[in-house]
């Protein structure tokens, strides 16, 4: 097998459209100028989903959902569009643009294709959003065969656009499945394969998430674990067997060396999602830790090594009649406002989504928490058992008369900060294990107002997407992204 390692010649480009960024302010590329200035941007009103079959047992392809989320429409709250992929089998999960506020200096860049990567078949999709935004189309299909023939790479995940016109995407195994495997794929702006980004040798222990800070000339990625362990299921064991990761890599951006290897131990099992601050000119960050259901904070020291240390810490329930004595809250998402006043994260499994104010980074103060599902919910076999004995379960609302299902997954944040979207699908084959019924009764998705000034969150009683009530079936949604970019999708340079 060959193995194409691009020698990154966008490197000057990086750092010309760094040093001009005051000039890159007046002109007109895609998103916006600064993270401030994006949170003024106009008002979704439109929301991509992706919405997977496979792994539920229907034969029918996943599909990229259109859903209208202008209050004024009289189609608000409702999927408009729906647009199946031409393969089986994909297991979408998440998304990222070509193009985005990294860009904003470039006036020939254009935000006007939604980059799909295929968790378990390996495909990559590029959706055209530009042509017409209500009704998105399948522009190009980046094969498997390509990327495996030329780079070794299987099982893409995250997908970011770079100031340079590339788009890279981190990729967390080989065509078998093993962690080995792992590494960083780069597409051109014509969504040719180019090659592996990272240096030869230099690929990280487990493949995830990632997410780059140019002023720091640093990016840092996560670590899930093999696909041949996740894809089957969660087993405890595979952890203890060194199946699953708990370690941050801290890369030379852009180079692609392997600086620094940080090891969360015990507390940072299954880094998941990792950001930085948005303000470009700050060196910290967070880490969500499903498995031990933590939020840790990374940082640069004066000697321009990297440091973590635990930030938030969710506290595992004792529970009765569940596979295990205690319960982890399970972080399987989080994001940062685009003002970094607040942090948003979600327990999948105790059902709860928590809002944090980290102006202080060192030191975050819970300032909202609200239940929309979960594990321990009133109507459960599943107890909670307090210190004394005394048994309880969370009250969880029904919204427009529908019991809600799951727990909260994927989270969106509206660019002002007032608006939380929230589904409830986290990976069809964990889905099944921990929440059978999603796949019989489909995924929904929420909105959650949230309070800027003093804190607080509280379910919207008048938005409620069912995809249990999809034409060709129950499917399950995953992640969300506005046509316009979001807190999760833009980096600023």
């Amino acid at each position: 097998m060959a193995t194409d390692v691009v020698d990154l010649k966008h490197a000057s480009a990086e750092g010309k459209r760094q040093s001009n960024d005051v000039d890159a302010c007046c002109k007109n590329g895609p998103g916006y100028a600064t993270p401030l200035e994006a949170m003024s941007g106009p008002r979704e009103a439109l929301i991509y989903v992706t919405a997977v079959y496979s792994g539920t047992g229907r034969e029918k392809p996943d599909y990229l959902a259109t859903v209208d989320v202008d209050p004024s429409s009289p189609n608000y709250s409702k999927v408009i569009h729906r647009l199946p992929m031409p393969y089986l089998g994909d297991e979408l999960h998440h998304t990222g643009w070509n193009s985005c506020s990294s860009c904003h200096g470039d006036p020939s860049a254009d935000r006007s294709y939604l980059i799909l990567p295929s968790l378990i078949s390996g495909r990559i999709y590029v959706i055209d959003t530009k042509t017409n935004p209500k009704a998105p189309s399948v522009h190009k299909v980046v094969n498997p065969e390509e990327i495996i023939k030329k780079t070794g790479l299987a099982y893409p995940h995250t997908s970011h656009c770079l100031a340079s016109g590339d788009i890279m995407v981190s990729c967390i195994g080989d065509k078998d499945g093993n962690a080995a495997g792992n590494g960083f794929l780069l597409l051109d702006s014509d969504f040719n394969v180019k090659g592996r980004w990272e240096k030869p040798g230099h690929s990280p222990l487990f493949g995830y998430d990632y997410w780059y800070q140019p002023r720091h000339k640093t990016m840092i990625s996560s670590s899930w674990g093999a696909p041949a362990a996740f894809t089957k299921g969660f087993n405890l064991q595979d952890v203890a067997d060194g199946l699953y990761g708990r370690h941050l890599h801290v890369y030379s951006w852009p180079e692609g060396e392997l600086k620094q290897t940080l090891d969360l131990g015990s507390t940072g099992l299954l880094p998941l999602e990792i950001r930085f601050l948005h303000d470009p000119s700050k060196d910290t960050g967070f880490v969500g830790c499903a498995l031990t259901s933590n939020m840790v904070r990374f940082f640069k020291n004066q000697d321009d090594t990297w440091s973590h240390e635990l930030a938030i810490s969710v506290t595992p329930l004792k529970v009765q009649n569940w596979i295990l004595p205690e319960m982890p809250g399970l972080i399987t998402d989080f994001l940062i406002s685009l003002d970094d006043r607040f942090l948003y994260f979600v327990n999948w499994l105790h059902g709860d989504v928590r809002q944090y104010n980290i102006e202080d980074p060192k030191s975050p103060k819970l300032a909202g928490q609200v239940w929309v599902g979960g594990q321990i919910q009133k109507g459960s076999p599943i107890l909670a058992e307090g210190e004394d004995g005394k048994t309880w379960q969370f009250e969880v609302p029904e919204v427009q008369g529908h019991k809600l299902r799951g727990g909260p997954q994927m989270i969106q944040l509206s660019l002002d900060g007032k608006r939380l979207y929230v589904t409830n699908s986290l990976f069809s084959t964990w889905d099944r294990q921990f929440y059978p019924d999603l796949l019989d009764k489909g995924s929904h998705m929420l909105q959650i107002d949230v309070d800027t000034d003093k804190g607080g969150l509280a379910i919207n009683p008048n938005f409620f997407v069912d995809f249990g009530a999809e034409p060709d079936g129950p499917s399950l949604a995953h992640e969300m992204r506005y046509p316009g970019g979001d807190c999760t999708s833009d980096i600023w340079i």
